[in-house]
């Protein structure tokens, strides 16, 4: 009966390579996971993104979806991310605004008539703070903007668009976004 107490007792522990071995094997399996899952899910994510950039410039600049055309921006101003041409209409910029923004994520669409006036500002990307620069796509502020051409300031700044009350920097990145927007319509001819 002793002995049947000592080889219990002899049970022997992971050693080191074991636990390394193990540890490998459970990460090789999770990385597969996420692998198959980020496989997955691309897709959807892409189709999410194209749907939400086509709400956006029928927000700002409604037309047939089939009306909006890319076009070549040749500009420097690297914020502009793509320029879209609306047959008969105008132009739809994109612009990415995070530089001047407070949180570091922000980007806006902004619709421009043949006339060179703004017919809707629309923010596509936020992470400004909840409440306060997050009312940047409120129609209150993002209202502002239609119908004005030319180099717009906020009323801090000299200029006739209200900022936000407590969120200066915010109003001040969509306002630079939108001057951005101008400008590079303004380049296209």
């Amino acid at each position: 009966m002793s002995e049947n107490v000592a080889k219990t007792e002899k049970k022997k522990e992971a050693g080191m390579g074991q636990m390394i071995v193990t540890l490998a094997a459970i990460c090789a399996v999770c990385a597969l996971l996420l692998g198959l899952v980020n496989m997955l899910t691309e897709p959807v994510i892409e189709a999410n993104e194209t749907r939400k950039k086509a709400v956006a410039m029928q927000e700002v600049l409604p037309a047939d979806i089939d009306d909006y055309k890319a076009v070549t921006y040749t500009g420097t101003d690297a914020t502009v991310l793509n320029v879209y041409e609306v047959a008969g209409k105008g132009h739809v910029v994109e612009v990415d605004c995070a530089a001047g923004s407070f949180s570091g994520t922000l980007a806006i669409m902004v619709g421009i008539n043949e006339d060179g006036t703004i017919s809707g500002v629309k923010v596509t990307n936020t992470a400004e703070t909840s409440g306060l620069g997050s009312k940047a796509d409120d129609v209150s502020f993002k209202g502002q903007y239609v119908g004005k051409s030319g180099t717009l300031a906020v009323d801090k700044d000299g200029g006739e668009i209200i900022a936000i009350t407590g969120a200066t920097i915010t109003s001040r990145a969509v306002t630079a976004g939108v001057n951005s927007a101008l400008a590079a319509v303004d380049q296209l001819g």
